[in-house]
């Protein structure tokens, strides 16, 4: 038995730091260059595990250095992992660029289409000894599969998603709380203002909150009655990759705890930024008490949505 399971993304991050973004046909000489561990769900899960939860992870792995660091990753954290292995083939990598100026990065990644997780490679014990799930949407019919055995054993399920996968509505139905990319909602409805596209996609798909993560701009979440919206924390920000996925660990970690959504999404506002201080998809996961030590004296960066605005809203919504 454990308090989370994740099923979903790892990934072996090189981490390239640069004096600046490289335009076209130039050369930049680069100032750094490490191999760190990432994923959306393995980084959640990790995140997890450092604020004292249990933890599963369940993902495919190839058979080369990169499993050998995730396998002992995990093992040295305590996290039991199911690794899924296939034969000759490369784990997922990425090579990610950040900018040290603004510690703004991009990404260029690649997964073999063998790494693919199938439903039938699951097993339902993985899924229903845990007190919450956690997926993502890269693999949508392994992790429908996983949010159904969830749901008809009363867990939790909470979706961490970027972009539309074939298969993504069967997976959103079976999801409580979608905490998606700030783009997702409007490829997913065709209405951009996230105050209009949150609310339908709640109402079709029947989840408890829908939320679209900002980056510097935080996170607007909707819960079939109002917004809730908690501006990003303003820190001095090194590297921001994975802080989406620290973002969501701290979200499953407020969600057991049984906090209201309001603190929840503050909590995992402030766990995001004081990750965005260190390098890597991991190298800022902070104390549970540093995290409510910057919720309460932190600076925030400039609201984008007031007060007024949000109630309007809310009575629109309320009246479609």
């Amino acid at each position: 038995m454990v308090d989370v399971v994740g099923v979903g993304l790892n990934a072996t991050d090189t981490i390239i730091t640069l004096p600046h973004f490289p335009e076209f046909d130039t050369k930049v000489e680069f100032a750094d260059a490490r191999v760190m561990l990432g994923g959306q769900v393995a980084t959640a899960m990790m995140a997890c595990r450092a604020w004292g939860l249990r933890a599963r992870y369940v993902g495919t792995l190839g058979d080369d250095e990169a499993a050998r660091l995730h396998t002992e990753a995990f093992a040295k954290a305590e996290v039991a992992a199911q690794f899924l292995t296939v034969p000759d083939c490369l784990s997922q990598q990425a090579y990610i660029l950040v900018d040290s100026r603004s510690g703004e990065r991009t990404i260029i990644w690649r997964r073999d289409p063998r790494l693919t997780l199938r439903a039938d490679q699951l097993q339902r014990e993985w899924v229903i000894r845990a007190r919450a799930l956690h997926v993502d949407g890269h693999d949508p019919a392994a992790a429908a599969q996983a949010a159904r055995w969830a749901r008809e054993a009363g867990i939790p399920v909470t979706a961490d998603v970027d972009n539309v996968y074939p298969g993504l509505p069967d997976l959103l139905r079976v999801t409580d709380y979608l905490l998606a990319s700030r783009g997702l909602p409007e490829r997913l409805t065709g209405e951009a203002d996230l105050l209009r596209s949150l609310p339908r996609l709640a109402a079709e798909y029947g989840c408890q909150a829908v939320g679209a993560t900002l980056g510097s701009g935080g996170v607007i979440a909707w819960d079939g009655e109002t917004f809730h919206y908690s501006p990003a924390f303003a820190v001095n920000t090194v590297d921001t990759t994975g802080a989406g996925d620290i973002f969501h660990g701290a979200f499953l970690y407020a969600l057991l705890a049984g906090w209201p959504l309001p603190k929840a999404l503050d909590f995992s506002c402030a766990a995001a930024a004081l990750n965005c201080t260190a390098l890597g998809a991991r190298g800022g996961i902070r104390p549970v008490a540093e995290i409510e030590h910057l919720m309460r004296t932190g600076s925030r960066h400039p609201a984008v949505y007031d007060a007024g605005a949000l109630a309007a809203a809310r009575r629109s919504a309320g009246s479609r």
